[in-house]
């Protein structure tokens, strides 16, 4: 099964250790890196999606994807 999910946060270096953490437990990158500017925070945003594929588990709508 593949698992998707996007990151997201202000352009700092707590969004790049975000995605570093993630590729560290075997997230993939999907595509570029995106980004935004946030009018009421007047911040940058930063986005990526990231995927994995695991076996032997079954999807739920209600489970943690970062932990798997």
């Amino acid at each position: 099964m593949k698992l998707y999910r996007f990151l997201t946060g202000p352009d700092d270096a707590g969004f790049c250790h975000k995605v570093t953490a993630a590729l560290n437990k075997g997230w993939l990158l999907h595509g570029s890196p995106t980004f935004a500017w946030n009018a009421q925070t007047q911040a940058m945003q930063c986005g990526q999606a990231v995927y994995k594929e695991v076996d032997g588990v079954d999807y739920s709508p209600g489970m943690k994807l970062g932990e798997q």
